[in-house]
C-alpha cells in the first residue's frame, strides 16, 4: 500500500478550449479540489486571470503523476508541495517553470523551503543560497484558456 500525505498544485499558463477539457478530466481522474475537503474539481471552477490551486489529502507518495506528466508534456508551469510521511519521506515542493525538467526542493510542513548544512555547503556563497530559494519561490502564472468554451463540459 502506498504511503498517502496531504498535497497541492498550483498551475497557469496558456491552453486552448479542448486542452483545457484534457486538463479538466486528468484532474478528475487525481481526485483533486479547489479546497482542502472541497467538492470535486470542475471546468467551471477556474478563476478567470488566476492560477489554478488545487488540493487533496491521502495522495499516494504526495504526487499527482498523471497530472503532473501531462504538465511537462503541455509545458504548462506547476508548483507541488506535498507533506512528509515520518520515516519514509520528506515534504517537498515540486517546481516547473514550463522547460527543462521539475525541480524537487525540500520544504516543511507549512510549504516554506528549507536547506541543510550539506545544500549550503555544496551552493557554496550567499548569493547561490538567495538564487536557489529564488527558484523554488517560483511564481506561477494564470491559466489562461484560448478558444471558445462552450466546447467544454458543463
Amino acid at each position: 500500500m502506498a504511503d498517502r500525505v496531504s498535497a497541492s498544485i498550483e498551475l497557469g499558463g496558456t491552453l486552448s478550449a479542448l486542452s483545457y477539457r484534457e486538463l479538466c478530466e486528468t484532474i478528475g481522474n487525481e481526485g483533486l479540489s479547489t479546497e482542502w475537503d472541497g467538492e470535486p474539481f470542475e471546468a467551471h471552477h477556474r478563476i478567470e486571470g488566476a492560477s489554478l490551486r488545487l488540493y487533496a489529502h491521502e495522495v499516494a507518495w504526495g504526487k499527482f503523476d498523471m497530472l503532473e506528466a501531462w504538465c511537462v508534456t503541455m509545458r504548462l508551469p506547476f508548483v507541488r508541495w506535498s507533506g512528509s510521511y515520518p520515516g519514509q519521506f520528506g515534504a517537498e515542493r515540486v517546481v516547473f517553470t514550463g522547460d527543462g525538467e521539475p525541480q524537487s526542493y525540500g520544504a516543511d510542513e507549512d510549504d516554506y523551503v528549507v536547506i541543510g548544512r550539506h545544500t549550503a555547503e555544496k551552493l557554496g556563497s550567499l548569493e547561490a543560497i538567495i538564487a536557489h530559494f529564488d527558484a523554488a519561490d517560483f511564481k506561477v502564472p494564470p491559466l489562461v484558456v484560448e478558444g471558445e468554451l462552450t466546447e467544454l463540459p458543463a
